[in-house]
């Protein structure tokens, strides 16, 4: 991870991401580029940014030109904030998607990254279909992350009582998710507030997505790059750009090899976190064995009663406080 210069613009998806789960789209920087420019995007519309690592790349990319970039966080990080203090052409929108896309002017490309959830995927796509009916000739170039693994059809929550009943899957709070296991596992992925199953109607990023293609009045395309838990990319048939960007982006899409490679991260991913919560168990009921130990060496109770042993096994009692030292000794040793 030392040579920058082998991210897109010398930016490093990692920088604010410690455990190295690989979730900013600066990892899918390549499609989501080549897409913009091959829609000749001008304007975009990041939401959910975060601290502005992807933002960052929009910038250094789009600043040459000329395009305007809006980031919509409720909650941004400073970061994203010092991003806004520096780049004029960076506008910061401190609301919810749902909010802010009932106003704000629409760009050329809108990037969906935010609550990863049925409800709320469905609700800003309606929102930027009604709105391009009316204010364009055809909908933007939409770019939306976690369409694949965990998202793509398991709903996750920032705050489950902003989402309506109706639309609201049971949930686990910080339940671990694990490829493969459509419930949660325990130590692996945490997650604040994903469904307690994975699958079924109206559940997933995903499955938003195809709900709206199939209910849209205009013939949508889908092109889904199966890497870094999945980017999709939605654009009307009837844009000008239709076929070539679905030209360029035909090695990506789908692609059975980036499907593996994919499966084969996050199991990994996955399998380290179960590993290491299970590492972390380990120790903690060593600690405590250790601890209660100690309190037996301690003990004048045990001191006594390792003399009446002595007595009545004549000098050779089971266990004694001299084991017990070594035991402890020998653990410190080992540490």
């Amino acid at each position: 991870m030392e040579d920058f210069e082998q991210w897109p613009l010398g930016l490093n998806p990692y920088a604010n991401d410690p455990a190295g789960w690989g979730p900013s789209l600066l990892t899918n920087a390549e499609p989501i580029l080549a897409a913009l420019e091959t829609s000749g995007a001008e304007s975009a519309i990041e939401i959910g940014a975060y601290a502005g690592d992807f933002t960052h790349l929009l910038l250094l990319w789009g600043g040459p030109r000329g395009m305007k970039v809006t980031a919509v966080d409720p909650s941004p990080q400073p970061e994203l904030e010092q991003l806004a203090d520096e780049h004029a052409e960076l506008e910061l929108i401190r609301e919810p998607s749902l909010t802010a896309l009932e106003r704000i002017p629409l760009a050329d490309a809108i990037v969906l990254d935010g609550d990863h959830n049925y409800y709320t995927v469905t609700e800003e796509l309606r929102r930027i279909a009604e709105r391009s009916h009316s204010e364009r000739q055809h909908l933007p170039l939409i770019l939306l992350h976690d369409v694949c693994w965990p998202h793509g059809r398991r709903d996750d929550y920032y705050d489950p009582d902003q989402i309506p009943p109706e639309y609201r899957q049971p949930v686990v709070e910080g339940g671990g998710l694990y490829p493969g296991v459509t419930g949660v596992y325990t130590g692996a992925l945490p997650y604040k507030w994903p469904a307690a199953e994975e699958g079924g109607p109206r559940n997933g990023v995903l499955t938003a997505v195809e709900d709206f293609i199939e209910a849209h009045e205009e013939r949508l395309r889908l092109a889904v790059v199966p890497t870094f838990y999945g980017l999709g990319l939605l654009w009307e048939e009837r844009a000008p750009y239709s076929d070539r960007l679905a030209r360029q982006l035909e090695p990506w899409h789908e692609s059975p090899h980036l499907a593996r490679l994919e499966r084969n991260r996050v199991l990994h991913l996955a399998s380290a976190h179960v590993q290491q919560h299970r590492a972390h168990v380990a120790e903690d009921q060593l600690h405590r064995a250790h601890a209660l130990l100690d309190r037996m060496l301690h003990s004048r109770a045990f001191a006594v009663a390792e003399l009446f042993l002595k007595l009545r096994q004549r000098g050779r009692p089971a266990f004694s406080r001299e084991q017990i030292r070594e035991l402890l000794n020998r653990s410190a040793r080992s540490n």
